[in-house]
């Protein structure tokens, strides 16, 4: 049951032993994350940024090889397959909204480890599937764990990292989640034409297994309320309030999402940015192969184009963001999360004029290297995107992080499972032309509101009537 608003102030108590901003005297400390060593600040990152980019690899490297999987299972039915794909989809919403909230509360060691074991354990499991509902419960269980770095990467990285800094190492962390779903392509495809679909998951269990054995011995507590707490050797709390200081964490990414106007609209963004990349994705394999004539093979190389674009893009917006930051700070005298906001705007035109390119060097049937180049501005402007509201989260609510960007990644994903399902009755009726030109032009309706949050951002995020009692 939720806590009455006479437990309110009981909870308040116990959160102020985890979650408390420390003083001026306790973050000074060397034990701080901040004032970590450069090489242990990076290996940290490292590490959850490899274990967002491998959940994001085994949800699309599954995709060229389902139709052999059905075919062993005598159960070739698009249904089916549909619903191994977006299964995985399922489990991470889920998970989002319980687990991220947690590492709030007992720390991001515990959770990463558990993550990683139930990871593994799902690979291993998908491996040896005999049956549909076998593989069901492991992409269940594998979305389930995946949602854990994919969210509480941008709380890592506010531990670790000073406002300044922070830019580049949120868009290393970004890089992970989009790569994922570029990479996955290129060796599923090529996988399924030589080594068939269970040594896409044994390849999982070897990768999950390196990532889970280096995490034991180099991953290292970085929420540091927690650290300042086992500091002070603070007692733990009490069973029944425990339970409490559970359901408020577990309700935060939900006050945030249904109170916050800021946290509402950046998740616009991030979707559209999500919900355009599947759309890519989903038709690249039938286009590529009924217009160009490629194998499975040479269709998971088109995606390169997009790759190379979210690779620029989190080059420029991580330097961009950090040195406009510095700049930010000596004019102003102080720094504010809306600073973060510039490149969304270019990145909503960058989405647009790749879109719009794509479905017309499509349409004219060009050579097949113009869409792909096409695709790699679409992946600037969403990268752009991806990585900018990610940022302003993080920086908008630092301590809980992990709950504002679950919070604005349960939109994106739900959107993105649930919008590409239209691509192909939207290309049917208006054409790849057409069909991309609306996709590009509804990019750009979102250029304007940037400017508003921008200049009104602030306002809403500390206005009383807005204020989330987190």
């Amino acid at each position: 049951m939720p806590p009455s608003l006479d437990d309110q102030n009981k909870i308040k108590d116990v959160e102020n032993d985890v979650s408390s901003v420390p003083n001026e005297n306790a973050i000074a400390d060397a034990s701080n994350p901040q004032n970590w060593s450069q090489r242990r600040k990076v290996t940290i990152i490292g590490l959850v940024t490899f274990s967002t980019l491998n959940d994001a690899l085994a949800c699309t490297i599954f995709a060229p090889v389902v139709s052999q999987l059905l075919e062993d299972f005598h159960s070739p039915s698009p249904t089916v397959a549909s619903l191994l794909i977006s299964i995985h989809g399922i489990g991470f919403v889920v998970g989002l909204l319980f687990l991220a909230p947690l590492s709030e509360i007992y720390g991001r060691c515990p959770l990463m480890h558990v993550s990683n074991g139930v990871f593994l354990t799902s690979a291993l499991l998908s491996a040896l599937s005999v049956n549909v509902p076998m593989m069901v419960v492991a992409r269940i269980l594998m979305g389930l764990a995946g949602c854990v770095p994919a969210t509480m990467g941008g709380g890592v990285i506010a531990d670790l990292m000073p406002v300044d800094k922070r830019g580049m190492a949120m868009a290393i962390w970004a890089s992970g989640i989009l790569l994922g779903n570029v990479i996955g392509p290129i060796i599923g495809g090529y996988m399924a034409m030589n080594v068939g679909w269970r040594w896409t998951f044994w390849m999982e269990v070897i990768v999950s297994g390196c990532s889970a054995i280096a995490c034991i011995f180099l991953m290292r507590e970085t929420y540091t309320p927690l650290l300042m707490r086992q500091q002070s050797r603070g007692s733990p709390p009490q069973a029944p309030r425990q339970k409490q200081v559970i359901w408020h964490a577990i309700a935060r990414p939900t006050k945030l999402l249904t109170r916050s106007p800021v946290v509402i609209l950046t998740s616009i963004y991030n979707s559209a940015a999500y919900v355009y990349t599947y759309f890519l994705i989903t038709t690249f394999p039938r286009l590529f192969t009924e217009e160009y004539g490629f194998n499975p093979g040479q269709v998971g190389l088109t995606y390169i184009g997009q790759g190379l674009g979210f690779c620029i893009a989190m080059l420029t917006v991580g330097v961009f963001s950090d040195r406009y930051t510095r700049h930010r700070q000596k004019l102003k005298g102080a720094f504010t999360p809306e600073d973060r906001l510039p490149p969304i705007l270019l990145g909503c035109c960058c989405l647009a004029i790749g879109m719009i390119c794509y479905g017309w060097t499509v349409k004219a049937q060009t050579h097949w290297i113009a869409p792909i180049v096409a695709t790699g501005f679409a992946g600037l402007g969403i990268a752009y995107l991806f990585s900018s509201v990610d940022l302003y989260l993080v920086d908008s609510y630092p301590l809980y992080a992990s709950s504002a960007i679950a919070a604005n990644v349960v939109v994106r994903s739900i959107l993105g499972a649930l919008l590409p399902l239209a691509a192909p009755e939207l290309y049917n009726r208006l054409g790849y032309g057409w069909g991309n030109s609306l996709l590009g032009f509804i990019a750009l309706t979102l250029a304007p509101t940037t400017l508003l949050l921008y200049k009104y951002g602030e306002w809403l995020r500390c206005h009383s009537r807005f204020q989330v009692n987190l």
